[in-house]
């Protein structure tokens, strides 16, 4: 994260080597994963997992709840707009617009609080990776119907496919399960490396994949210990996922020779927020700014939850959740960072080839 302080130098030298055009800014953004990215999809479902309602949003534009898991902008947001691109919106907002099939070459939003790699992991409440990808193949017709076949692969080779996924199903992995870390993971990444291929399939060929945090420094983990220390084995279970990611799209790379990827280590960069904090300007990096008992996490941020006064300063939002100022440093490093924290790419120089 020191790569941080060269962030406005970076910045500024892309843009005078590189120009402004289309040879810069991707085409659009498609984004894929949980609640880390929904930006109001599970508005639309029959579920218990909503943020539509304070305190979310509390410093979103406008104050009010959008269905983000957040006080402000999350991951994709900042993902877009650190690519000159609006934030898309929410597929489940727009698929039944008359001028639909415009709209999804704009970029579209798949995520939903609570998905998983697996159908099981929160089934029935949200719209799992196979529903979104199901849901991207249907906006794919409408783009090929609306401009063409070799058009809409144009297009979508020119697109950033943004994946923040897997949390979810290793929050649901049993610590007593039969099952090893090891062969649980293994499950997971053969599952995703037949999405991701599908995604490539249909015509995905810059792909972005934001790793899984520090699952055991989470509030809702923190809290299980008298003494609000990380839970290493949920922290563990996220490091084989990450390296196990990881080696899946640089196989992938190495079978599809017009596939790029940008595989950042969530994990890396936000245990560096929790270690070097103060220098990140976070005063409490173990409790949660929304919610109540013992470190804001024993129950969850509802309109009658506790609410710190300075989000700022507080690394996560809610029981799982960074807030807005955290998502902004991880989803920096991820865009302009460099290895081991972002790699073999950044997400900038990803978007420019």
């Amino acid at each position: 994260m020191a790569a941080l302080l060269l962030l406005p130098l970076l910045f500024f030298s892309l843009m005078s080597t590189e120009g402004v055009g289309q040879n810069v800014v991707p085409k659009s953004v498609y984004v894929f994963g949980d609640s880390l990215a929904d930006v109001g999809n599970n508005n639309h479902l029959v579920t218990i997992l909503k943020a539509n309602f304070p305190h979310n949003g509390v410093d979103f534009a406008g104050g009010k709840a959008t269905g983000r898991y957040c006080n402000g902008k999350n991951a994709a947001d900042f993902l877009a707009e650190k690519l000159g691109l609006l934030s898309p919106p929410p597929y489940l907002a727009i698929n039944s617009s008359p001028n639909n099939s415009q709209l999804f070459l704009n970029g579209v939003n798949f995520a939903s609080g609570g998905a998983g790699v697996l159908d099981s992991t929160n089934k029935g409440e949200c719209l799992s990776l196979n529903k979104q990808i199901d849901y991207f193949s249907t906006a794919y017709v409408s783009m090929v119907e609306e401009i063409g076949a070799v058009q809409a692969h144009s297009h979508l080779s020119s697109s950033i496919f943004a994946f923040l996924i897997g949390s979810n199903d290793i929050f649901a992995f049993p610590k007593n399960s039969k099952a090893t870390p090891l062969q649980f993971v293994g499950s997971l990444i053969s599952t995703l490396q037949l999405q991701l291929k599908k995604m490539y399939n249909i015509g995905a060929r810059k792909f972005v994949f934001i790793g899984t945090g520090p699952l055991g420094c989470c509030p809702a983990q923190r809290k299980q210990s008298k003494s609000g220390d990380c839970d290493a084995s949920a922290n563990a279970v996220s490091n084989l996922y990450n390296q196990a990611a990881a080696s899946l799209l640089q196989d992938m790379k190495s079978q599809f020779n017009d596939m790029s990827y940008s595989f950042f280590n969530t994990s890396l960069a936000l245990l560096e927020l929790i270690n070097d904090s103060t220098n990140y300007g976070f005063t409490e990096t173990k409790a949660a700014c929304c919610g109540l008992g013992n470190l804001n996490a024993q129950v969850a941020c509802t309109p009658v939850s506790a609410l710190c006064s300075d989000r700022k300063n507080h690394l996560f939002w809610d029981l799982y959740h960074p807030t807005e100022a955290a998502a902004a440093i991880l989803i920096s490093d991820a865009v302009y960072g460099t290895s081991p924290l972002v790699y073999p790419l950044n997400v900038r120089q990803l978007s420019v080839l």
